[in-house]
């Protein structure tokens, strides 16, 4: 029962992951933040191969960012 759980938690967060993919891709900002938002991504993705809840959590506070118009510093 609690691997149906998993796979369902896995399945919404890989879904959500590939949308913010996409919207990270469609913004209109300088290179630099677009990486920095990207990279982010990277490692949200690389922590839901260890920590999926925990992923989760980052992702919604990530989703709440873009939502928010708060993007990191641009890197150089």
């Amino acid at each position: 029962m609690e691997h149906d759980g998993q796979l369902e938690l896995y399945t919404a967060v890989a879904v959500r992951l590939k949308e913010a993919h996409t919207r990270v891709r469609a913004l209109q900002v300088p290179e630099g933040v677009r990486m920095a938002l990207t990279r982010k991504l990277l490692v949200i993705t690389a922590a839901a191969k260890h920590d999926l809840a925990g992923a989760a959590r980052r992702l919604d506070r990530f989703i709440a960012d873009l939502d928010e118009g708060r993007f990191p510093e641009e890197e150089g």
